[in-house]
């Protein structure tokens, strides 16, 4: 079982930067890939990254397009989202993902999730 807390969101100014973090409980966190989606109001959720349990390999929504960053820190249990040259139409709720195994975008394949939290990003 892994419980995940998001934090770190907010109201930013177009072209600012946020950093989201993800704690998670657990004694197993090092084996889960863990992944960021987003969900804007009457949008479906969307991918925006994740990475495998060692950090090895991540991958990125196409919107991305180089200004997230996707970490984690195993020794403490958290994952970041290093967001950079955010875009109002960056806002969303953020949440976190777990699962076992392989890295996918597909979220219904995550196990566990966090309860969100709300980016906004003014123009």
């Amino acid at each position: 079982q892994v419980h995940l807390v998001e934090s770190g969101g907010g109201l930013v100014q177009a072209g600012g930067s946020l950093r989201l973090s993800c704690a998670a409980s657990g004694r197993t966190f090092s084996s889960y890939a863990m992944g960021w989606f987003r969900q804007a109001p009457g949008k479906e959720r969307e991918f925006v990254a994740a990475v495998t349990w060692s950090g090895g390999v991540t991958r990125y929504g196409d919107f991305v397009k180089g200004r997230f960053t996707i970490s984690r820190d195993n020794a403490a249990n958290t994952v970041y989202l290093q967001m950079n040259s955010l875009k109002p139409e960056d806002t969303a709720v953020y949440y976190c993902a777990a699962k076992r195994a392989y890295v996918t975008v597909r979220g219904n394949e995550y196990d566990y999730w966090g309860q969100g939290t709300q980016v906004t990003v003014s123009s």
